[in-house]
């Protein structure tokens, strides 16, 4: 798959002072790497030596013995790994805490530790001089000749960039890691030696996990393992992988060594978000001129497409996972739901129609205006409800829609469309026996001038009851159910609509209506517009004609949110739905999302006003932009390759 790099965070056993048989233990976890399919591979820091050798930096034994290891860790990296390792440097006169990289062979670059702590239980100034006193710019290690510097960003001949910082450096006001990253690099490997604390390992997760938002990169971290715990202080092992202020992997135990960490970073993801947010840029225009750097050549840094990704794709990526998360984030949606209608309401006279299917996304309008009622201490009787049952309407729905608006106290009307609508095929010429798109957009035409000529009656609003799935595919009639004064639902995808409805169900502001809403939680999605079938059961289900919402959604949001091609696109719905649709069904709704997601879009650049939600939005006036001419055939084109 492309776009992807797979990392690994190496804690190897430490014993103090032994460089060689440390050594030993880095060469065999550069071959566990290479054996994963890593192209980057990060130890501790001082991780050659062991960080809390104190006085013992001084002997120059210990020294040279780091410097013929390293040499010998440059022979023994296996091939197509880059290997970052933590050793002590003397330039000049003064000895320096740096990361050393390396290759098969070659040595890349060093890069010195630009804030040696000095307080507390830290006494790095009295054996490391600070990296911003460097005074050259090349230096000389077993031979060879390379550059060193906080300033070197090293280049994959793949394209893959990343920085070095180490430990401390990270905790202080401007880390070097926001220069490096505005200077281009997309991942930070960080190599540390911080010992642990009560609470610190959480201060510390948060601040990994804020660096790797800030500079939108991937950030890898890894930490001294407990080998490195001597007199006062006790070191964890602690590693964490983090991209874009999201953790991608952790180890599990709270004390650890000897440990290998792998995960897969999406380098896509981080190049969308910075195409995406032109701040980053002029950030970098600004301040990144600041610190320049100098590019340093390493090998491909990049997963070969013939390995498998090792991502974490989740099936529902508007959907947290775990109830918990899932019920917070519903409850927090529908109180923006509620507080964005009501402010609306508050201008335009405070009452409301809307129109009552039974179904799921007219029942969430609902409860939508009944809150944003109780918030603005009005009676919920300023709600009209309409249910309006025609061809296609089943006994089911019908009596949930009636149901609903009784136990949620609002005001009801039923207006049958039956005779309605035969009139209109009369009128037009229409046969009724003839169930195409014409039998079908006539009632939610009819429904829609019902709710407006309602709302002027009353001297409210016609909120529309359409979610965002709906208006990315186009799923809507043109001056039916995709016209409203206000859409209320328009942030939310379909596949969170049943979620926060479930979690009304839990609400005690709505408890006298908790058995109708469970039954219209049962309720197949459909927009009951042909007749039922011969027992009355709902004939006409919508995913089984614009296919399932779950891969729309899932399409919808890697297409929208990072533009990724169609390839990716698919490739990473192969990952998230492994047995549960195969490749030719993958393919097949995937085209169809794309061709509905470019026909559709004269629907959205006259879309009403509605509450944006999430990180995902359609309207013209905010988030998507986009020509109602703009053609299909290029993304077509690469779904037909696939």
């Amino acid at each position: 798959m492309e776009g992807l790099m797979r990392v690994a965070a190496a804690v190897p056993g430490l014993r103090l002072g032994n460089v060689k048989e440390n050594a030993a233990a880095i060469a065999g976890m550069m071959r566990s790497a290479a054996q994963a399919q890593a192209g980057l591979a990060v130890f501790p820091e001082l991780c050659l030596t062991g960080y809390t050798c104190g006085d013992l930096f001084f002997q120059k034994s210990l020294l040279e013995a780091a410097e013929a290891a390293l040499g010998a860790l440059c022979d023994q990296c296996p091939e197509g790994l880059t290997a970052v390792v933590g050793a002590p440097l003397c330039v000049d006169g003064a000895l320096y805490n740096c990361a050393v990289v390396l290759t098969h062979g070659r040595f890349l670059g060093a890069v010195p530790k630009l804030f040696p702590p000095n307080y507390h239980e830290f006494y790095e100034k009295r054996w490391f001089a600070s990296g911003f006193g460097l005074r050259t710019q090349q230096i000389r290690l077993c031979g060879q000749e390379l550059p060193i510097g906080r300033e070197l960003v090293f280049t994959g001949a793949d394209g893959i960039r990343f920085g070095v910082e180490l430990c401390e450096d990270l905790w202080t006001p401007l880390p070097p890691s926001t220069f490096l990253t505005l200077n281009g690099a997309e991942v930070i490997v960080n190599l540390s030696a911080s010992n642990e604390l009560i609470a610190k390992r959480e201060y510390r997760q948060e601040l990994i996990r804020q660096q790797s938002a800030r500079c939108l990169c991937g950030y890898v971290y890894v930490s001294a393992g407990t080998g490195e715990s001597t007199s006062d202080l006790v070191f964890s092992g602690h590693s964490l992988i983090a991209q874009c202020g999201t953790t991608v992997a952790e180890n599990a135990d709270y004390l650890a060594e000897d440990y290998l960490l792998t995960a897969d970073l999406d380098l896509d993801r981080i190049r969308a978000d910075r195409r995406v947010q032109g701040e980053f840029a002029d950030a970098g225009a600004h301040y990144g001129a600041l610190e320049p750097v100098r590019p340093v050549d390493c090998p491909a840094l990049g997963l070969p497409d013939s390995v498998a990704p090792r991502l974490h794709v989740p099936k529902h990526p508007f959907i947290p996972a775990d109830k918990a998360s899932r019920q917070a984030r519903c409850a927090q949606i529908f109180d923006l739901q509620a507080t964005a209608l009501a402010r609306r309401l508050r201008i335009t006279g405070g009452k409301v129609t809307v129109g009552i299917s039974g179904g799921l996304d007219s029942t969430l309008a609902l409860l939508a205006a009944c809150r944003a009622m109780d918030l603005m201490e009005l009676p919920r009787t300023h709600i009209t409800g309409v249910t309006m049952p025609c061809f296609g309407t089943t006994d089911h729905t019908y009596r949930n829609a009636l149901t609903l608006m009784d136990t949620l106290g609002v005001s009801r009307r039923e207006i049958p469309i039956h005779e309605a609508v035969r009139l209109h095929f009369r009128d037009i010429g229409h046969d009724e026996s003839d169930y195409s798109v014409t039998y079908e957009n006539a009632q939610a035409r009819e429904r829609t001038q019902v709710l407006m000529d309602v709302a002027n009656q009353t001297g409210g609003i016609v909120l529309g009851t359409g979610d965002l799935s709906e208006i990315a595919l186009g799923w809507c009639t043109y001056n039916g159910d995709h016209m409203s004064m206000y859409g209320v639902n328009s942030g939310v995808p379909k596949t969170l609509v049943r979620w926060i409805v479930q979690t009304c169900t839990e609400n005690p502001a709505f408890a006298a209506s908790q058995e109708v809403l469970e039954s219209i939680l049962d309720t197949p999605i459909s927009p009951e517009l042909l007749p039922p079938d011969e027992k009355g059961n709902i004939a006409q289900q919508t995913e089984d004609l614009v296919g399932p919402y779950a891969l729309h959604d899932f399409f919808l949001y890697y297409t929208v949110r990072f533009g990724l091609r169609p390839k990716k696109v698919y490739e990473l719905a192969r990952l998230a739905f492994a047995g549960d649709f195969d490749d030719e069904t993958l393919r097949k709704w995937l085209k169809n999302f794309y061709r509905r997601f470019f026909n559709q879009q004269f629907k959205r650049n006259c879309m009403p006003d509605g509450v944006k939600i999430g990180s995902i939005a359609l309207s013209p006036r905010g988030d998507w932009r986009m020509p109602s001419e703009a053609e299909s055939a290029l993304w077509l084109a690469e779904c037909e390759a696939l």
